[in-house]
């Protein structure tokens, strides 16, 4: 019975020919895996519907096309693919939306070969890894370390090291990014990226800076690290 589930749906020795029974077979598995890479998809992350819609939807657009290049994986990929990253022409993409865009491609491919068991038992094993890590808050607790910090500064205050101290007790790292002047020159805004130490010290150090900076604006933001970087 399981040799049956995880053979070809297909018939190697009809020249490839596909019947409409299964045509409809493959599209209806296809479609049910890209719900499940959804819902897989959906658990504790960010996203819209527009994006789900185009992942449930994907495997069964690559089966199709898979199927009706008869067998020609190559050209069947080359096509596919070009379909997936329409998406991602104007709008950046994460690294984990275009993780999510191959995995349907891969389980739309399966399908199109007519290994409709693989397809299922390959979609289900990397939907619950993916589900484990989000569960976990794989890589999140260094992340959750780094911060842009924004100051303040009067511009009689020559900010050149002026801040050594309080970041060398706070921050394991500390880079100043950028200087602009605000009010008419009055004011300089600097910007630092820095990872503190300890996250539960964030308000020590901005309170020790305010005695700094003449008690001016300070902002606190997570560092944007996953914008243009996969």
């Amino acid at each position: 019975m399981s040799a049956d589930i995880f053979s070809s749906l297909y018939d190697t020795a009809s020249s490839g020919s596909i019947t409409v029974e299964q045509f409809l077979i493959s599209v209806a598995c296809a479609l049910a895996i890209g719900l499940i890479l959804a819902a897989f998809y959906m658990y504790r992350t960010k996203y819209t519907r527009s994006f789900i819609a185009t992942l449930a939807l994907l495997p069964a657009i690559v089966c199709v096309v898979i199927m009706m290049v008869n067998g020609n994986i190559g050209a069947g990929v080359a096509v596919a693919g070009a379909f997936s990253l329409v998406r991602f022409r104007s709008v950046p993409g994460t690294a984990k939306e275009i993780g999510s865009i191959f995995l349907a491609m891969g389980t739309g491919l399966v399908v199109g070969m007519g290994y409709i068991g693989y397809a299922f038992l390959f979609a289900v094993i990397l939907g619950l890894a993916g589900a484990l890590y989000n569960a976990l808050d794989l890589g999140g607790s260094k992340k959750d370390l780094y911060r842009s910090l924004r100051i303040t500064i009067p511009e009689d205050l020559d900010y050149t090291g002026v801040f050594d101290q309080v970041f060398s007790e706070y921050t394991s790292e500390c880079e100043l990014i950028g200087v602009r002047t605000t009010n008419m020159g009055s004011l300089f805004k600097l910007t630092y990226d820095v990872k503190l130490k300890d996250a539960g010290a964030e308000k020590e150090m901005i309170d020790r800076l305010r005695c700094r900076n003449g008690n001016l604006e300070i902002s606190v933001s997570k560092q944007q690290t996953a914008v243009t970087e996969l």
